[in-house]
């Protein structure tokens, strides 16, 4: 029995499932988890001892690879002067100024721990700024574990097969409504009949929990249109797309201006972190401002600010084009790969992310997505793992590639697919 298994042995006596994230108990490929020891730049080594090419990439964040060494000095000097002070620091406000200064939509910041934080923060803010109660999300979206955010969540529950809402109110529930991705009409219908209760509609400007969506031309633009004509606000969800997409956001890569950003992931360089953004007349809301009550201790963690920092200091230098460029011709010839052993494959990439979905059909929303073959999926997963490739154990994930990936690891990971059967 390998070092993982035994540790997967003693985990499941001991936290439900054997993880702390449901997906990463892999059952959807039939599979047990490897634990991870370490990672440096493209790779990860488990306890083992076995290095793969991972491009979950801790599901996205590390568009610099694992432990920059610039991220890790900032990490070890400010440590080094305390964890956590659960009061004001010189780092928050460093962070806050690099956020502010790259998201055109983004006048004022609150740190918060989480993108889930970040996305019910941004639910009571709205609510609370429109005197409206209700909400609209996409169905497939996934937007952390908010009560009222699990309904047709996509990602994790659409990989384990759970309904969204177990444990939620059906009240919670009900002042959800939602709408296929990329489905303007519907938007339009339900705006129509509802839009002055409407306080916010909710998105994810990429949909990445589907597998990666790209937005329709003119999607966003009509959410911004229908949503400033019914004095509701757009919430973008970048805690996937903020500075994967472009340094700016996705914001900055379609030229729409939300009126809050949710944020995670790569803000912290690694370290658990979320933030929310907005225009200034909508943040200043929030206490001791304004009525609207939200607070954590470890919200500024100076530790997590400071490889924030780091992380977006070193990401304003780099070239995202190439970056782009490299991860569509690598995606384009894995496709052809698997299409030459006779597998129907669609491509959606964008950015330094893409999905391979196993289905003759073009995806554009959650309901394309759910008719890929999950067979094949956990097939071409499992094959691909034992040649030391690590992808995301769910075919409606994202597969990340990063600054960190060379080209030897892209070629080795085509030949790595060359080998694989169906």
């Amino acid at each position: 029995m390998s070092q993982s298994s035994q540790l997967f042995a003693k985990a499941r006596t001991l936290i439900p499932g054997g993880v702390n994230s449901p997906v990463r108990a892999c059952r959807s490929v039939d599979n047990e988890p490897l634990f991870i020891a370490s990672g440096k730049g493209s790779r990860v080594t488990t306890e083992e001892g076995r290095e793969l090419i991972d491009y979950v990439m801790s599901w996205g964040p590390l568009l610099l690879g694992h432990c920059h060494p610039e991220v890790s000095e900032a990490v070890h000097r400010t440590v080094d002067r305390g964890s956590s002070f659960g009061a004001p620091c010189r780092q928050e406000i460093d962070l806050a100024e690099s956020i502010i200064n790259a998201l055109p939509a983004v006048d004022m910041v609150r740190m918060v721990n989480s993108g889930t934080e970040a996305t019910m923060t941004s639910l009571r803010l709205a609510r609370s700024f429109t005197g409206k109660e209700k909400i609209l999300k996409f169905i497939g979206c996934y937007h952390g574990h908010v009560d009222s955010l699990l309904a047709e969540a996509g990602s994790g529950m659409a990989t384990l097969s759970i309904p969204g809402t177990p444990g939620v109110p059906e009240d919670t529930v009900k002042q959800t409504l939602l709408a296929p991705y990329n489905d303007l009409d519907t938007v339009e219908s339900i705006f129509q009949e509802q839009g002055q209760e409407i306080a916010a509609v909710i998105v994810e400007p990429v949909a990445g929990n589907m597998g990666l969506v790209p937005p329709r031309e003119g999607f966003l633009q009509g959410l911004r249109a229908i949503t400033e004509k019914n004095n509701s606000l757009l919430i973008f969800d970048e805690v996937i797309t903020g500075f994967r997409m472009s340094f700016a956001g996705a914001q900055g890569l379609f030229g729409i201006n939300p009126d809050l950003t949710c944020l995670g992931k790569i803000i912290g360089g690694g370290f658990p972190v979320g933030a929310l953004g907005g225009k200034k007349e909508i943040m200043e809301q929030l206490a001791p401002c304004g009525p609207t009550y939200q607070a954590g201790t470890l919200a500024g963690n100076p530790v997590a600010m400071a490889a924030g920092s780091a992380t977006l200091n070193i990401l304003s230098r780099m070239d995202y084009e190439n970056l782009s460029q490299r991860t569509a011709r690598f995606a384009s010839e894995l496709k052809n790969i698997l299409e030459s052993k006779g597998v129907p494959v669609q491509l959606n990439c964008l950015g330094s992310a893409f999905t391979l979905f196993f289905s003759p059909d073009p995806v554009s929303d959650f309901a394309s997505a759910k008719k890929s073959d999950t067979g094949l999926f956990q097939s071409f997963y499992n094959q691909m793992r034992k040649q030391n490739i690590y992808l995301a154990p769910s075919g409606f994930e994202c597969t990340f590639t990063s600054f960190a990936h060379t080209d030897q690891d892209l070629e080795t990971t085509l030949e790595a697919a060359r080998m694989i059967q169906f």
